[in-house]
């Protein structure tokens, strides 16, 4: 397998850590190169992003051998054997681990600009390197992070040689590696740009991230439970500071709350000052019957029912955000007399199968479509001639179903913030 470049490698990393984002994890990159790969995993599955920094301590004129490691908060890991076996004398240690120590305190300055690392206390840590040649670092961070107080550690690289992976296993609860070639040399070999990670870089990425979940643009995520007709749902609740309408999230096709393309337009949402519910449709025992996700009379009917139990809570204007069936059960729900929702916009949806109900939505709607998705794109411009309200159907070019290639989910993210800045803040007609 090879890689267009790192970003290219974390996005398809990502896809196949789509079974860990239920566990609310917090995606470390290993400096540098693992950064820009940690990036891209940590924007798909809607994550915390921080950067790990260890220091390998090597034994004295055989730096090659390894002793420990140390590791931000205090973490310090020795092997009692190897130092026995070493012979070096203890000073001679104590300096290494003097200066190891030092450079860790730079780098981590450096990188992290004295923001507090995330605390990793009772969570899951999804370890990310641009790759594995032998695995001694790999080693060191998992064993860092898990003094750190990880309650699972994950190791994920894109690429890595079989007899390292295998050894990685007995250190991580769980190694997610994408390709392990037979003739394996050195890690660059498997990118077509490996081209060496700048500090600057580092420090960019990690900054962005931070500026999307930065403490103060909006009230941390309220874990509620939204009562949905005598069901009892779970949900997160956002409210920015003088959130003047709240966009309720109808994930479809088996999704939940923690789908991370959803989860990365409602952060867009909250930028802009609205509030977001991303609440689970159906029950864990529902879930388990693939026909319930296409029941769209009893999504809509559900999602209708906990529209009540918002207004009970917050005396907002509301809004629907739909993906796939999701986005039918929203405007089914919409079409209702009693409904006032305010607006609606469906990614990627299939309007078509609210089927009749599509005549009476009045909520001004925004179809958006990726362009290399032909089929629902049809299934949009027929349902969009059903609709009798304000409608507009926006293409991404480019854009496959799931809005995965770069910048595609940005653009649906902007698309959807304009459409309910502009929508949400105008009277009811």
């Amino acid at each position: 397998m090879l890689f267009t470049d790192r970003a290219d490698a974390g996005q398809r990393l990502a896809e196949a850590l789509q079974h860990v984002e239920r566990e609310n994890p917090v995606v470390l990159g290993l400096p540098r190169g693992g950064v820009p790969v940690a990036f891209q995993v940590a924007r798909a599955l809607g994550a915390p992003l921080d950067v790990i920094v260890v220091r390998k301590l090597g034994v004295p004129y055989h730096r090659e051998l390894g002793f420990g490691a140390i590791g931000e908060g205090g973490v310090r890991i020795i092997s009692d054997d190897i130092v026995r076996r070493s012979q070096v004398k203890d000073e001679d240690l104590a300096a290494v681990e003097h200066a190891e120590e030092a450079e860790l305190v730079r780098q981590a300055r450096r990188f992290r600009d004295d923001r507090p690392r995330v605390v990793l206390e009772g969570r899951t840590a999804i370890l990310v390197d641009d790759g594995v040649a032998t695995g001694a670092t790999a080693a060191a961070a998992c064993e860092v992070v898990r003094a750190q107080g990880a309650a699972r550690v994950v190791l994920a690289v894109p690429v890595a040689p079989a007899d390292a992976v295998a050894r990685l296993r007995t250190e991580a609860d769980e190694v997610v590696c994408l390709s392990t070639p037979g003739a394996f040399s050195a890690v660059g070999e498997w990118y077509r740009d490996f081209s060496q990670t700048p500090d600057e870089e580092v420090v960019s990425l990690l900054a962005r991230a931070a500026a999307d979940a930065a403490p103060g643009r909006c009230t941390p995520d309220a874990e509620v439970e939204v009562d949905a007709g005598g069901v009892r749902l779970a949900g997160d609740l956002t409210l920015p500071e003088g959130a003047r309408a709240v966009v309720m999230f109808a994930h479809g096709s088996g999704s939940s709350r923690h789908s991370p393309r959803n989860r990365w337009v409602a952060a867009a949402l909250n930028r802009a000052g609205l509030g977001t519910l991303l609440f689970d449709l159906l029950t864990p025992a529902e879930e388990a019957d693939r026909a319930n996700v296409f029941d769209i009379e009893t999504l809509a009917r559900r999602l209708a029912d906990a529209t009540r139990w918002l207004r009970r809570r917050e005396s907002v204007p509301i809004g629907y955000f739909g993906a796939s069936t999701g986005a039918a059960a929203a405007l089914w729900a919409a079409a209702s007399a009693d409904a006032d929702i305010r607006a609606v916009v469906s990614r990627g949806g299939r309007p078509d199968l609210a089927g009749p109900r599509l005549a009476g939505v009045r909520a001004p709607t925004l179809l958006i479509v990726g362009g290399r998705d032909p089929l629902v794109l049809d299934l949009n411009r027929q349902a969009q001639a059903e609709l009798h309200c304000e409608t507009r159907l926006e293409v991404v070019p480019g854009a496959t179903h799931l809005f995965e290639e770069p910048g595609a989910l940005d653009q649906v993210a902007d698309l959807a913030r304009d459409w309910f800045s502009r929508h949400l803040a105008t009277p009811a007609g």
